[in-house]
């Protein structure tokens, strides 16, 4: 078992918490470049550790094996935006804590606080990619891997990914969890990996582990 870190924004840590969100879509890279003449229609980009295939390329099918995020079975721990609070009493005097800018060790932090649970206010908060693992309160299990085209995604898997219903339609009841999620990733995503782009996903579905 190896575990490994992963971000993720507010709304999906929220979404981990209360147990909407079982899959997270991470876009692949390199992207598999689409060729036909071999079984899986597409090649990737990233060369094998044995010379197998021609071109040292490694055709679609077969990269399961070096998806970054893990395997069955495997552990995440989640990065999300942070803080540490510290003492900050002078000497003999009452005791007193604050937030600090920088926690180098987890003795000296009384307490971590979430800003997905907490909401924002005046004080400094960290970005999720400087979170240490000992500040990390929530712990994922892999239980599955995949690799599929991002608009393969359908309703079901849409709501495991923690999406809110999107309006399609003239009414509401054309509200689609898909589209809530075309709608998320849009808002996250870069021009080359858009919903439009139809990029390339790893598709990783999760279980929170809540007991050790």
């Amino acid at each position: 078992m190896k575990e490994r870190p992963i971000l993720f924004s507010g709304p999906m840590v929220r979404a981990l918490l209360d147990g909407s969100k079982t899959q997270t879509r991470r876009v692949v890279k390199p992207q598999p470049v689409e060729q036909t003449g071999w079984v899986g229609g597409a090649y990737w980009g990233r060369r094998p550790a044995r010379g197998i295939l021609p071109a040292d390329q490694w055709c679609i099918r077969d990269m399961l094996q070096f998806c970054p995020y893990g395997q069955p079975g495997d552990r995440l721990w989640v990065r999300e935006t942070w803080r540490g609070v510290v003492e900050i009493s002078a000497p003999g005097a009452p005791l007193e804590y604050g937030v600090a800018r920088y926690v180098p060790d987890e003795r000296y932090c009384r307490r971590v606080e979430y800003q997905a649970t907490q909401g924002r206010d005046s004080e400094p908060w960290r970005p999720s990619i400087h979170m240490p693992r000992w500040a990390s309160r929530i712990t994922l299990e892999v239980t599955g891997v995949r690799v599929d085209r991002l608009q393969d995604i359908n309703e079901d898997d849409a709501i495991a990914e923690g999406a809110t219903p999107s309006i399609v339609g003239a009414d509401l009841e054309h509200l689609k969890f898909r589209a809530g999620f075309q709608s998320l990733w849009d808002s996250l995503a870069t021009p080359a990996t858009n919903w439009q782009a139809n990029p390339w996903v790893w598709v990783i579905k999760l279980k929170r582990i809540t007991h050790e």
